[in-house]
């Protein structure tokens, strides 16, 4: 009988680590790996012939100068080609199959898989911004390279310096994931329709922006009056010297309209309320009818999702992913803890 692929994804998971150091072995050039793998590579390349790179590897265990876009095909290929003759060469797994175009890419797995390096980003399609929250559709592998700093010293030899794998949820913001946590159940009991403003904000916020920051600070402590009107304090503070040194560096300047939209949250009682109003007026002025309310699946969704993200996301046309924090790399745009 047939693993499944929730079968097979629990064992990749177990065998990560193995994965990992075969992976590197391949792309370390070890002939016996590489002979091991040769016909799977053979099988899922383009018209069934062995990818271009793969005769230097061979030869000088090496691979050609390659950009950033063809790492990750590589990657995605020695993994299939691991995965078959290792990690389930012992069990009835049918071929594995390489189809973005499918929206996973893996999809005898429903496994994404994503190769970033030092910089810790990758660029991907964007469907709903609720994403941002509740997460992918499929679970991800996350191998991360060090191809930023080989690629400086040619010839190029790529390794896999970490891996990690993550459950579809979890491909969701960690620090907008953990404020939506923190208000989804007194919400949800209170008011509904103040619950669906936040979960709104918190998917299309933009943490660039200086308005936006100070909201999402004033959301993490909107439930403690006397905190928010100290922030409130601290912003106009911030403005006055952010504007200095926007003059400074010949820069627009802050509108004042920003700070007054701020002030206006401690003359709502409770002030909870004006937070959450102040929040939603950011994504009307600024989105329009772009920043729409979650549909009814997206609703459901975020109702029941752990809201457990692990990773950063950039809202854009496309998501930027940024695994920084899931490495232990800092990141600018996190939301105080």
């Amino acid at each position: 009988m047939r693993p499944s692929k929730k079968q097979l994804r629990a064992v990749l998971q177990t065998k990560l680590e193995e994965v990992r150091l075969l992976m590197n072995e391949a792309l370390s050039g070890d002939r016996l790996r590489l002979s091991t793998i040769e016909p799977v590579l053979a099988r899922i390349g383009r018209g069934k012939k062995l990818p271009h790179w793969f005769a230097q590897l061979k030869a000088d265990r090496t691979l050609p100068n390659l950009d950033g876009k063809t790492i990750g095909s590589v990657v995605e290929m020695l993994l299939v080609a691991v995965l078959e003759t290792s990690t389930f060469a012992t069990l009835k797994s049918p071929p594995l199959r390489i189809n973005p175009a499918r929206g996973v890419d893996l999809p005898d797995l429903d496994l994404g898989v994503k190769s970033p390096s030092e910089n810790y980003c990758t660029s991907e399609p964007f469907f709903s911004a609720y994403e941002r929250l509740y997460g992918s559709e499929h679970d991800v592998l996350v191998l991360l390279t060090d191809y930023q700093e080989r690629k400086r010293t040619p010839p190029l030899r790529l390794q896999i310096t970490r891996a990690q794998y993550l459950k579809k949820t979890q491909i969701a913001d960690e620090g907008l994931c953990r404020l939506a946590r923190k208000h989804r159940d007194f919400l949800l009991a209170d008011d509904q329709t103040r619950l669906k403003k936040v979960f709104r904000f918190l998917a299309y916020v933009n943490q660039s922006d200086w308005r936006a920051r100070w909201l999402l600070r004033l959301l993490d402590n909107a439930r403690n009056e006397s905190r928010v009107i100290t922030l409130a304090a601290e912003a106009a503070t911030d403005f006055v010297k952010q504007n200095q040194n926007r003059d400074r560096n010949d820069r627009d300047p802050i509108l004042d309209s920003e700070l007054q939209a701020l002030r206006k949250v401690v003359d709502v009682k409770p002030v909870l309320v004006g937070v959450i109003e102040a929040a939603d007026a950011w994504v009307i002025e600024g989105l329009r009818e772009m920043g729409r309310a979650p549909s009814e699946n997206e609703w459901n969704r975020l109702l029941a999702s752990p809201l457990d993200g692990k990773i950063g996301m950039s809202f854009a046309l496309q998501w930027r992913y940024n695994f920084g924090r899931l490495f232990g790399a800092s990141e600018r745009d996190d939301i105080d803890d």
